[in-house]
């Protein structure tokens, strides 16, 4: 009697998991594609640990995660090693089409400086580390975060909020070329998927 009250009793509860399996499936529409567009920047979003919202310029990202983890090397300017306004450089030269200066104080020079509640995805941070100098820069990539060449990480994404960068932070500064783009996004929604070719 035992035997048959267990098994009737697990009959019943493999029943009732499979009903709930069918109700659940059957509750949610049935899935579409999704443009490649929308799952780049689900992709992105999720590796550099910003908000979908903020992840508009899918090329930006796509270029920063390739050089994520590339060794510091000062003079640098290839993936075997970089320094940071080296990798700013090949940011703006890759993905914005703009021609940098070769250190972060040149740099600053070519930028409208904004604050840093102004920043969008694609402008600049500088830094005075340990200086009354500008010794560091690197590309905003939204919700408070950036990549840059660190010289003790190589290429990674670090939070403005941090203590450290935000004892050190001075300034952001924007391109006209990257504000035009930023614009441009706003009104589209987003970024063409052709790359446009870097100028020699």
């Amino acid at each position: 009697m035992k035997k048959k009250t267990s098994i009737a009793c697990m009959l019943f509860a493999c029943l009732f998991a499979i009903s709930q399996a069918q109700t659940s499936s059957t509750d949610q529409p049935a899935s579409s594609p999704s443009d490649p567009d929308n799952l780049a920047k689900d992709y992105f979003s999720q590796i550099m640990g910003v908000a979908v919202s903020a992840s508009t310029n899918t090329k930006l990202y796509q270029f920063v995660y390739e050089w994520i983890g590339t060794p510091y090397r000062l003079g640098g300017k290839t993936k075997k090693g970089v320094d940071c306004s080296k990798f700013a450089y090949e940011v703006y030269q890759n993905v914005f089409n703009t021609t940098l200066g070769h250190n972060s104080r040149n740099i600053y020079t070519q930028v409208d400086p904004i604050r840093k509640d102004e920043l969008k995805p694609g402008d600049l941070v500088f830094f005075k580390i340990r200086s009354r100098n500008i010794t560091h820069v690197g590309v905003y990539i939204g919700d408070d975060k950036f990549a840059h060449a660190s010289s003790s990480r190589g290429v990674m994404i670090s939070d403005l909020n941090e203590a450290y960068w935000k004892r050190y932070y001075y300034n952001g500064g924007r391109m006209l070329t990257a504000a035009v783009q930023n614009e441009s996004e706003d009104e589209e929604g987003h970024l063409s998927s052709t790359p446009t070719p870097p100028i020699n």
